[in-house]
């Protein structure tokens, strides 16, 4: 897995952190700030939000996997914010009581892309985060933000720079030369099995598929790699049952491997 390079962005951020608090009874497990961050010249905000977990805990990436909880933000109560984009840096993958599931332990840094409705004007982050924090067991919690975006850095912030570079290279990054997914139905939803041809990413790599329409679960995949092919074969169910459609242009594949990730978006047909 690519080495992660948060604990030295812990070091490296600046005073423009502003603590808030995780609320409920696990206070002492997560502790939260946010990073302020810098104006882009688009007129957007590059800020972040950083999660420090208790020893022992880990919490989970945006596609937990089958023994993990998907974080989800609220946005619906921040303030003079229009659209917000998530950058998740590259997340590990665990085991534990034979089930898998893909997050972070220690401190994870998420930059956001924050876009203003007005401009000139302060944002409010205000938003619930509600997440998966996993020990011995993995329990549902909460937590509550509630920032002004006020006193941004002159420049770029270095724990957000430093979660950006660790993030999983593009397909173009990776040498990916193709793409393609095969799609059947199935007796209770539809199989998908993905077909990357890209140079090997180091060690045993796990391939991680978001099918791209919500309320369908996708199970976890089983991972093979002949010569310069990952192969990926999982199932995708809807939550509700019944019939889905899948555009292959929204699926999304993550190689998790040992060296570093890959993010490839959308396939075609194969």
């Amino acid at each position: 897995m690519k080495t992660c390079a948060l604990p030295l962005a812990a070091l490296l951020a600046t005073m423009t952190a502003v603590p808030t608090l995780a609320q409920g009874r696990f206070d002492d497990i997560v502790q939260t700030e946010v990073l302020q961050g810098w104006d882009l010249p688009d007129g957007r905000r590059l800020a972040a939000v950083r999660l420090v977990l208790a020893p022992g805990w880990k919490t989970y990436w945006r596609a937990p996997g089958d023994a993990g909880i998907p974080p989800h933000f609220n946005w619906s109560r921040a303030r003079n914010i229009s659209a917000v984009s998530l950058n998740w840096p590259t997340p590990d993958v665990h085991v534990q009581n034979g089930m898998r599931s893909i997050g972070y332990t220690e401190q994870v840094v998420i930059p956001m892309h924050i876009t203003p409705a007005k401009q000139g004007k302060p944002m409010r982050l205000r938003t619930t985060l509600s997440m998966g924090v996993c020990s011995d067991v993995c329990l549902p919690h909460q937590v509550s933000i509630d920032t002004l975006l006020d006193n941004p850095d002159s420049g770029p912030t270095p724990a957000i720079v430093a979660a950006l570079a660790d993030m999983p290279y593009s397909a173009a990054e990776a040498e990916v030369q193709s793409a393609t997914c095969r799609l059947r139905p199935t007796r209770h939803g539809m199989q998908i099995e993905a077909r990357i041809n890209l140079p090997h990413t180091g060690g045993t790599e796990v391939a991680v598929i978001e099918s791209g329409v919500p309320g369908v679960w996708v199970g976890e995949a089983d991972t093979t790699r002949s010569g310069n092919t990952v192969v990926a074969v999982s199932e995708m169910v809807h939550a509700e049952g019944g019939a889905f459609a899948v555009d292959r242009s929204n699926v999304r594949i993550t190689i998790l491997g040992g060296s570093y990730a890959v993010d490839v978006r959308g396939c075609t047909a194969g």
